[in-house]
This record gives structure tokens, C-alpha cells and sequence, in this order.
């Protein structure tokens, strides 16, 4: 890129979630300055639509490849394939394992989380309820023990950023304050909890669920369970899996309509995310993949999705949700939910863009001032 590189768009996604024209001045790895209307210098890029790059932080791998490994050349080719995507920030997530192979993995993560080629782990479980395990493996789950969060805790040299947990299993509300104290966002999912204990794992400090209504107690009218109380209580960010698989279009829509500020967009990729039909691990569990929908061998459970964030957001808009509400929900709320230096058009943020067409699929992509991708080609 130039020292100074302008791109403009006819609709841009604007801190305050309008979509209204404008331009984006990027100088190195900063967006620079900002402006509705006109560019105040020739556009060096021009789009249908310019939004912040998408932030994903439920991502298990994708083009392949997995971050369940200690390889780093896997990592960064599942990391990459999820950039040209559109999606700049990436957190990589891991499934349950026994206790040395999990703490060998976050050590071979937290060096790519220094050099942000990963923004954050995920650690989704082993602390998950048996009766809503899905894709993770019931002899890898186990109750919250303080000597193993602390040991996961400094094997990840603050890169850890959120675990999932089950704060009804014994030990696990403890579990949300000791992480919560260490930074940590603590989420609630594959959970028996309750409306009552959701709300009590909030008072603890948990301020996310994981894929809503996935893995979780149903929402009954007589026992609205967590899905109620997650949407309810102001605190709490809500992750959707909005593939048309894992939540109906419709759910989908009511869900957006309901609590836009708190809906944040992941993929919840596994690595056939970008790949062929086929067989592959999620962790120690075989899953096969027929026509984009991944399920585990042995039980026909959902094992994650094909999706890419892009995907998300045109499959969001296809169910009724609002372009600005579907972008805004894979950019600025996520960021907002871990606090990353990500998802805002705004002076001084990281220069991460994707230039979408009318369609909102994507034709651009900047990520830390670097074009990874655009019309014209890689």
C-alpha cells in the first residue's frame, strides 16, 4: 500500500451502526482518518459497502486446518483462510482434551497471540455439562479444578481471553470468579444451568453464552432455562451460529430483532470451514461433512459448522436482520465483547477493512493495513 491509501464506500458501517456513505484514510497499520460524503482525496478503492473486517471469536479452525494442534504452520494456514475471508480477528478455540495435551496446545498458541496472527484462545470446555456435550468427548470433561485453570492460565501467557464453561458443575461458579479475576471473559454454555443459575453465574462476573440455544437447557414456558434469562440480562453478550443449521432463519431474525447490541456473530468453524465434503477431527472426535453440515461419526451430532463470517452475515441478512445489525454484529460487538483493538472504522484503530459487494459478498480485504485480497486478486 501507498503511505496513504483511501478507500470509499457507498454504504459504510459507521461507529454508530448507520450505514451511510463515505471513506476510510489508512497510514501503515492505522486507520488515519475517517469522513462521511466525498472523499478529501481521490479514492484509491471504491466499494458497494465498507465495513470494519469481521471479528470472530468461536473459531475452531477452517481451509483444512485446526487450532487443536501444536503445529504453527497448521495454525496459521486455518488462521489464514479465515483472514482472506474478511474476518481480521480471529480467536482460536479449542475442545475439550486431557489436561496435558490442552496445556500443550495453549502453549503452542500464545506465541501466535504476540504476534497477533491469532488475537486470543478459546478454551470451549472441559469444564461442559455431559448431559449437553456435542461434539466434545464425554471422557475429556470434567469438573472446574483450580491447580488446572492456573496451570492453563500461565501456559497461555495472557493469551487465553474467554473460556466456556458449566457453572452448575461443582466447582464452577468458583470457576468464573477466579477467571474473571485473572482478565478472563468467562462464558456460559453446554449447560444444564438454569434461569436462576445463569443469572447467578452473571452475578460471578460471566458476560457471554455460547452459541444460544445450542448445547443448553430448551427454553420451556414453564422453565425458560438460560436462553430467557440470557436474553434478558443487560450484562450478557450472545453468540448465534447463523448457519441455517445450528438456529432456524426465523429464530434467527426474532433473536437480532430482540437484543441487537448484545448478538454477537461466530462462526463456530471447524476445519471444513472453506474445504470439501469429507471426514475430519474436531479434537479427538471424527466428524463428517455432507452438503457443508458437519456432524460427529459416532453420534450424528452437530460438530461446529462450515462457516465463514462473511457467510454469517449474508445468511443473517437472507433471514429477515438488517444489513447494519447483521455487520454490526460480526464487527464492532464481538470487538466490544473481548475487548479488541478491532471492529470500528475510527482514527487510531487497527486498519482492518472488507470491502463487500451488493450482495455482501466480500471483494476487499485489509487487515492491519496490509490488502490480503480485492478485484484485483491476491
Amino acid at each position: 500500500m501507498r503511505d496513504r491509501t483511501v478507500i470509499s464506500g457507498e454504504h459504510v458501517l459507521w461507529p454508530d451502526g448507520t450505514l451511510d456513505g463515505g471513506w476510510v484514510a489508512v497510514e501503515g497499520d492505522r486507520i488515519t482518518q475517517v469522513g462521511r460524503g466525498a472523499p478529501l482525496y481521490p479514492a484509491d478503492r471504491h466499494v458497494p459497502y465498507l465495513s470494519p473486517g469481521f471479528v470472530d471469536i468461536h473459531c475452531h479452525g477452517g481451509g483444512g486446518h485446526t487450532f487443536a494442534t501444536t503445529d504453527p504452520d497448521e495454525v496459521r494456514a486455518a488462521a489464514a483462510t479465515h483472514h482472506a475471508a474478511g474476518t481480521s480477528s480471529v480467536v482460536a478455540s479449542l475442545v475439550s482434551a486431557d489436561p496435558e495435551t490442552l496445556l500443550e496446545q495453549v502453549r503452542a498458541l500464545a506465541p501466535l497471540v504476540r504476534g497477533r496472527m491469532i488475537d486470543g484462545i478459546h478454551l470451549e470446555g472441559p469444564w461442559l455439562s455431559p448431559l449437553h456435550r456435542g461434539a466434545h468427548h464425554l471422557g475429556d470433561l470434567r469438573h472446574p479444578d483450580p491447580a488446572e485453570i492456573d496451570a492453563l492460565l500461565e501456559a497461555g501467557g495472557g493469551g487465553i481471553c474467554m473460556v466456556t464453561l458449566a457453572p452448575e458443575l461443582p466447582g464452577g461458579m468458583d470457576a468464573v470468579r477466579r477467571l474473571v479475576a485473572a482478565g478472563v471473559v468467562v462464558a456460559v454454555g453446554h449447560t444444564d444451568a438454569d434461569a436462576d443459575q445463569l443469572r447467578a453465574a452473571a452475578d460471578a462476573g460471566a458476560t457471554v453464552v455460547t452459541h444460544l440455544y445450542n448445547a443448553m437447557r430448551p427454553l420451556h414456558h414453564r422453565d425458560p432455562g438460560p436462553v430467557v434469562a440470557a436474553l434478558a440480562d443487560p450484562r450478557l453478550s450472545v453468540e448465534l451460529v447463523a448457519d441455517g443449521v445450528h438456529v432456524h432463519p426465523d429464530v434467527v431474525e426474532l433473536t437480532v430483532r430482540s437484543t441487537l447490541s448484545r448478538i454477537v456473530l461466530v462462526s463456530d468453524a471447524m476445519a471444513a470451514a472453506h474445504a470439501p465434503d469429507g471426514r475430519y477431527r474436531l479434537g479427538p472426535m471424527d466428524v463428517e461433512v455432507v452438503d457443508g453440515v458437519a456432524r460427529t461419526v459416532d453420534t450424528g451430532r452437530i460438530a461446529g459448522s462450515t462457516l465463514t463470517l462473511d457467510r454469517a452475515v449474508r445468511t443473517s441478512v437472507a433471514s429477515g436482520v438488517a444489513r447494519c445489525a447483521a455487520l454490526v454484529a460480526a464487527t464492532s460487538n464481538p470487538a466490544r465483547t473481548l475487548g479488541l483493538d478491532a471492529g470500528q472504522l475510527a482514527p487510531g484503530h487497527r486498519a482492518d477493512l472488507v470491502g463487500l459487494d451488493a450482495d455482501l459478498d466480500v471483494h476487499l480485504v485489509v487487515r492491519a493495513g496490509e490488502v490480503l485480497s480485492g478485484p484485483d486478486g491476491d
